[in-house]
């Protein structure tokens, strides 16, 4: 569970409850408004589906509940794992790596691995594992851009409602009593947009794409790492090009990367 989504969240509408309680005369009551929340919510629904095809809008429920999913991406222990399989096919050859298999979790790296041991051509593996990387990019960008449309038209429909309101007060006007509740009416509807576009849709969007940011970059780190595995390379160089991926901030000390940067003069030996 991606934690930081839910509490962003519930510290969001709990700041806007707070805010409404503190001023002077606040009630939560009067923000309550059916009509608004129909016309904001389902006009923007409404918009969405006509702007997207059905196979997009079925498949939005579960792009949502990845914002709300923790993906247990660990590159530090990604490059230690190519290291491993790097060893192995350093010391027994590329054909051995087919019973290394059994070792890999990721499921990219996994089919990445068999297409070297079928002997397939660097730039054929390249072209085939660059090929997934992008398609997964596209998919995850079709309900980025759902929720970015959500975005956008939860304002606009709430500025439509708050016209209605305006409209139907204007009719009254007579009542001038009825002016100050019914233009507060009125905004309700601009309120409710603003609140689910800025606390709600947006954010999620900017989530899911710093998720496929972060799997995007994780696909090319096993990606490099398998292609410098079939060139050969000495599991030492390739575990130096691949820490260039992460900040050095982010860099655990494990005891093996401790060792090798000791060796390499990082750090004073103890």
């Amino acid at each position: 569970m991606e934690l930081t989504t839910i509490i962003g969240l519930l510290a969001g509408f709990a700041a806007i409850v707070i805010s409404i309680l503190i001023d002077k005369g606040g009630d939560i009551a009067s923000f309550y408004n059916l009509p608004a929340i129909f016309i904001t919510v389902v006009g923007a629904l409404c918009s969405t589906v006509v702007a997207f095809p059905l196979k997009t809008l079925k498949s939005l429920f579960s792009v949502v509940k990845n914002a709300f999913r923790k993906k247990d991406i660990d590159l530090q222990r990604d490059i230690e794992m190519i290291i491993s399989i790097a060893n192995v096919a350093r010391r027994e050859g590329l054909l051995a790596l087919e019973d290394a298999v059994t070792e890999i979790d990721s499921p990219f790296f996994k089919k990445g691995v068999m297409l070297v041991v079928d002997g397939a051509d660097p730039e054929l593996v390249k072209n085939i594992m660059e090929a997934e990387i992008y398609f997964v990019q596209d998919r995850h960008s079709t309900g980025q851009a759902v929720l970015e449309t959500l975005g956008e038209l939860a304002p606009a429909y709430g500025m439509i409602g708050t016209l209605i309101g305006l409209i139907n007060m204007l009719k009254n006007l007579s009542d001038t009593d009825a002016l100050g509740p019914g233009m507060a009416v009125a905004l309700i509807t601009t309120f409710y947009g603003s609140l689910l576009a800025n606390l709600v849709f947006i954010p999620l969007a900017k989530k899911l794409k710093v998720q496929t940011a972060e799997e995007t970059l994780e696909k090319e780190l096993l990606l490099e790492g398998l292609l410098s595995i079939q060139d050969g390379e000495n599991p030492r160089i390739i575990k130096d090009k691949l820490y260039s991926f992460i900040a050095r901030s982010e860099i655990k000390d494990t005891g093996s990367t401790k060792s090798d940067r000791q060796e390499t003069g990082e750090i004073a030996n103890e």
